[in-house]
């Protein structure tokens, strides 16, 4: 998938909306409990598909340091932190989304807003003191197929926000959903509350 290509999501139907560098917010409702509350950093979108990386929960089970001693890499000066539910999709692969000072082979730029890398190179940097100022590690991802997510986005099941750096690394967990959307322009607790009408 081309990863540059990028159009803001205007609602009409005479061009595809690619969303590549914003985030897509899951609407009350969604009808998948595995996209509840979900936020979404879209990481590729074209003709081909898409794929975005969760960043609405984190995982119980296992943090950074496991992690990486898993891969047998020293967590040196990393700190431990949470891992993300980067979705659905090949739950074992790992990700980090990064501000753009860091780069190795194979790091995707994301619309010029955030890097994603998914080797070893940048865990090894990261537990090195070397790698990017801020990161975020999720394992696996959301996927949709070719027209897959331009039907989701049909049935209003998504919202799409700007790729805004402070949601992506200021804005806490638990608060990441409300926050996008408070970010919007839209009060959260009106969705809440028309989801039970339905």
């Amino acid at each position: 998938m081309s990863v540059t290509s990028e159009r803001a999501y205007s609602g009409t139907m005479d061009a595809p909306p690619f969303l590549t560098g914003q985030f897509l917010l899951a609407m009350p409702g969604i009808g998948d409990p595995r996209f509840e509350r979900a936020v979404i950093a879209m990481c590729a979108h074209d003709e081909d598909g898409a794929l975005g990386i969760g960043l609405g929960r984190t995982l119980s089970d296992i943090g950074f340091h496991a992690l990486l001693k898993q891969l047998d890499i020293d967590p040196g000066v990393a700190p431990d932190c949470r891992i993300h539910a980067g979705g659905p999709v090949e739950p074992q692969r790992g990700f980090i989304i990064h501000s753009r000072d860091w780069g190795g082979e194979g790091s995707i730029d994301v619309a010029g807003r955030w890097t994603l890398s998914a080797t070893l190179d940048i865990l090894r940097a990261i537990a090195e003191g070397k790698g990017p100022e801020r990161w975020i590690a999720a394992l696996g991802y959301a996927g949709w197929g070719a027209g897959q997510l331009e039907q989701e986005m049909k049935r209003h099941g998504w919202f799409t926000t700007a790729g805004d750096e402070a949601l992506l690394f200021k804005s806490d967990v638990g608060a990441r959903w409300e926050d996008g959307f408070r970010g919007a322009g839209v009060d959260p607790r009106l969705l809440a509350l028309e989801s039970g009408t339905a």
